[in-house]
């Protein structure tokens, strides 16, 4: 379990958010990111094909007159894995809910909608600065740790919809690098990592090219091509403030009083809204009960060891439509087609009927049962 998740009881006091301490973030890291990009400051279309497992670490260790073009580009191919990373955990625990009106499922299904605008957003930046996402080559492995090193110690893994899941799995991911919830630290945190990325952005102020970015709508979001730093500096603040809440509040900071994930996810764990009293926030609101969830069972290392006919044909033909669906969204920003988008969105609304199969179907022996691996097959 990774540091600063909450163990409190619902009325926990939560405590203001202080300021980032910047130099743990690299401390002990002297490492270059050579092994990463070429010339640092190069402005022409990318020419290597991107780190599959990028170290934040190292990148955020460059010093920032080493940071141009190519060392944006490879952090934006680290930040493409770890936005769609999180979608596959997200859905297990959504589809596993049998009632999809509860507050729960909701909260998840609007999470859900939100990553996949997020990973619109950094493919969009990537594509802009001449670099192409490889989403299928780069999928990620379950269970196994956030790409790049973001949140060292925790442990992605998929199963059904468990309080350890909302703990370990979905508050872990988008844990703040100083939780207004607790004041232990993780300096590296996904919001961390983007405030390194934008103050490349800044340093760098690249052309970006606006050739293949997508313009589509995804959820309650539309997605939009990035043309300025401007569009650059809301664009990472949104993914930022939609995860882990605003410096001062646990909402996202859209005006729409939603809860950012973090806290989202945090309400489902303690069974109570996030409320403010008295300048303290508390979950003392509204219950939120936790849904009845069908017991799908931790995917082990590696997939279901010989599990029956029915099972394997499932988890087969699950296995191609995912792999339709990351080859959807490839095509979609190589060639610059909303059409590709729209294909892997409804490719991906496809899934979810194998996925309830298998989460129907009882692993001998237990009383858990099958679930989808996320094993791109070919």
């Amino acid at each position: 379990m990774a540091s600063g998740l909450p163990e409190e009881p619902a009325g926990v006091r939560v405590r203001r958010r202080s300021v980032l301490a910047s130099a743990a973030w690299a401390a002990g890291t002297s490492a270059s990111v050579a092994a990463c990009t070429h010339d640092s400051r190069g402005s022409g279309p990318e020419r290597h094909a991107p780190p599959r497992h990028g170290t934040v670490a190292r990148l955020v260790a460059t010093p920032e007159e080493h940071r141009g073009v190519d060392w944006l580009r490879s952090a934006l191919h680290v930040a493409v894995e770890i936005e769609f990373s999180t979608i596959p955990p997200y859905l297990c625990g959504w589809w596993s809910i049998r009632n999809r009106k509860c507050d729960a499922a909701r909260l998840i299904r609007r999470v859900i909608s939100d990553e996949m605008y997020h990973l619109g957003i950094v493919c969009n930046l990537l594509v802009g600065l001449g670099g192409r996402p490889r989403i299928k080559e780069s999928a990620p492995v379950y269970p196994g740790p956030l790409p790049g090193g973001v949140h060292p110690g925790v442990n992605v893994y998929l199963s059904g919809l468990t309080k350890a899941l909302v703990r370990d799995v979905m508050m872990a991911i988008e844990a703040p690098a100083a939780p207004l919830t607790d004041p232990t630290r993780d300096a590296l945190s996904i919001g961390r990592f983007y405030d390194e990325l934008l103050k490349a952005f800044r340093v760098v102020a690249p052309d970006l090219s606006v050739d293949r970015q997508l313009h589509e709508h995804i959820g309650e979001d539309t997605l939009r091509p990035a043309r300025t730093l401007e569009d650059i500096e809301r664009s990472i603040e949104i993914i930022k403030d939609q995860g882990e809440g605003t410096s001062r509040s646990p909402a996202d900071g859209s005006g729409e009083g939603h809860m950012a994930h973090y806290y989202a996810f945090a309400e489902i764990y303690h069974g109570r809204q996030l409320r403010e009293t008295g300048g303290e926030w508390r979950f003392t609101g509204t219950a939120v009960p936790f849904p009845d969830a069908r017991p799908m069972s931790v995917v082990p290392a590696g997939g279901w060891d010989r599990p029956p006919a029915g099972a394997r044909r499932l988890l087969d033909d699950f296995d191609s439509s995912y792999t339709g669906v990351l080859e959807a969204l490839d095509t979609a920003w190589h060639e610059g087609d909303s059409r590709g988008l729209r294909t892997a969105v409804r490719r991906m609304r496809g899934l979810e009927d194998p996925a309830v199969d298998l989460m129907e179907m009882p692993v001998t022996g237990t009383e858990e049962t099958y679930g989808p691996r996320f094993r791109p097959s070919g």
